[in-house]
Formats: C-alpha cells, structure tokens, sequence
C-alpha cells in the first residue's frame, strides 16, 4: 500500500530578502491567504504563515495582519490546515555600546506577544523554534524558560505546536520538554536543514535527527535553496513528510523564479507520486497528526 504524505507550504516566511527578490512571494494578507489557497490546490495539506508589514515587506507580529489571512482562509471553500509561525519576537542584536543592552534590528518580546496571535485565533497547529543560535549578524534566542511559556500558553488553545529543530540539540531538548509533559507527545518534529549555522541539509542529516525521535513522533524535513527538492525526496525515502514554499527556496530550477507557491508544492507531488506514495489530503493529515 502506498503511503499518504503531508505536504506542508511555508508560504512567505519572514526573511526580508525574498520578497525584494521574488515579486511572487505574497506580502499583503489577501495575497498569502490567496496564495494559502492556490497552494492546497496543488497538493498541499498545511499551510505555514508568517505575515509581512504591507508598505517594507519586512516580517511583523501584527495581529491585525494574521487576523485577516486566518479569516480569509476560514471563509474560503479550501480546508487547508493552518499553521502559523511563532518564530518573530526572538532575535537579538547586541548593542556596540553596551552588549547587554538591545541594538537596532533587534525584536526581542515575551512568550505571551509572541503567541497573542495563537490565543486569539487557535489555529490547528503553531510552529515552536526550539533553538538558539547564530543566524546572519543576529542571534536567534529562544531561552528554555521562554519555551515552556509558550508551550505552556499554546496548550491552553488545543494547538499543536510543530517541534522546530535546526540540529541535533534542538531534537534532545524538545524531547525533555515532551518526557516533562511541558509538551504533549509523542510529538510533531519539522527538520530545518541548510540553514548557516545548523545542521547541513544532508541525507546523513535527515537521518541522524530521525534516529533520536521520540517513539511514534510525526516528523517532517526540508532543505533550504537549491536542497528544497532533494531534502523532500529524502524526507519520502526515509518515512517522514514534505515541506517546500517560497519561505525555504524562490526558485522552481536554477535560474527560475518559482511564479507562486503552487508551482513548488506541484513539483513536490511529482516528487512524492514518482517515489510511489502519494499526497495526503488534509483530513489524512489531520489523522496522522493527531488533530482531531
């Protein structure tokens, strides 16, 4: 029998660069719930938002911004699962003055600001970065105190929060927070490969993260840029599910923008269907995810 597959579309993302590099990345709440839409049309299962500042494109907390996208979507005739990120609120640039004081560029805030938008708006899922470390000139910090927080707050909704793990550390400490009861288990993992400085978007990568899984965990992997594809196809090989979108690569083929999300989650379902599994719908995915 042929294995069901999720796939999830990571449809902005928050890094300034892409939306100046590719027009097609949405930026306004009616573009990325649009978008959200043409991307579970082509196959995808979840849908992983962030919301942009309309006039810098730059990534933002407004919850005025997530409020529209998640009505957008509910109102709509797609019964995509909706995922949205908790991942703003956590970078930190220390001052040259005084290191312990906030430089510019930072946006530091509390685990209650950075789950507002899940309090209010319960989506079925919520990405939980847990990880601290380099990322560009800024630190990307999540500090263990501030992650019971908002796991603690994200339970209190019924949401489920997907494990972010950008290295092997990141996998054993999610996994103190599920033995704890911090986190209900057995847990949903997303494996971030390629990004400087964790773990190399690799097979042996993807493999050895697997390896320290909780018993039964659901997990996910992607690779960033040109490993987009090859990362979904070893996520398939290896039993795991897919990710792909404009957040993680902005190319359909080497020097190709990417004309949307769809074409990428369409190239994903290729990937899948050729391997000889196929795409889950998202009430499967809903089953193999625990949510309801």
């Amino acid at each position: 029998m042929t294995r069901p597959v999720i796939i999830t579309c990571a449809v902005t993302g928050g890094e300034h660069s892409i939306a100046l590099r590719n027009p097609h990345v949405p930026v306004t709440p009616e573009e990325i719930a649009n978008e959200c839409i043409a991307a579970a049309k082509a196959g995808a299962a979840v849908a992983h938002i962030h919301v942009r500042d309309i006039e810098t494109k730059a990534a933002t907390m407004d919850l005025a911004l997530y409020r529209e996208v998640v009505t957008r979507l509910r109102a709509s005739n797609t019964d995509i699962i909706i995922n949205l990120t908790c991942g703003p609120g956590a970078f930190y640039i220390p001052s040259d003055d005084n290191p312990q004081v906030a430089g510019p560029g930072s946006d530091l805030a509390s685990p209650e600001a950075r789950v507002a938008h899940i309090l209010e708006l319960k989506p079925e899922i919520c990405s939980v970065d847990v990880v601290t470390f380099n990322h560009g000139g800024r630190v990307f910090m999540n500090t263990a105190a501030h992650l019971e927080q908002m796991a603690e707050l994200i339970k209190s909704v019924g949401t489920k929060p997907e494990l972010e793990a950008f290295d092997l550390g990141n996998v054993l400490h999610a996994k103190d927070l599920i033995k704890r009861g911090v986190i209900n288990g057995p847990g949903l993992f997303q494996f971030c490969l390629g990004i400087p400085w964790g773990a190399p978007a690799t097979v042996e990568s993807m493999s050895y993260l697997r390896s320290h899984l909780p018993d039964d965990a659901v997990w996910a992997g992607f690779g960033v840029a040109a490993m987009e594809f090859p990362m979904a196809a070893a996520a398939v090989l290896l039993g795991g599910h897919v990710r792909v979108g404009l957040e993680d690569n902005i190319f359909l083929e080497r020097g190709k923008l990417a004309e949307g999300n769809a074409p990428l989650v369409a190239r994903a379902v290729d990937i899948i269907e050729s391997i000889g599994d196929r795409v889950a719908t998202p009430d499967e995915a809903r089953e193999i995810l625990g949510l309801r």
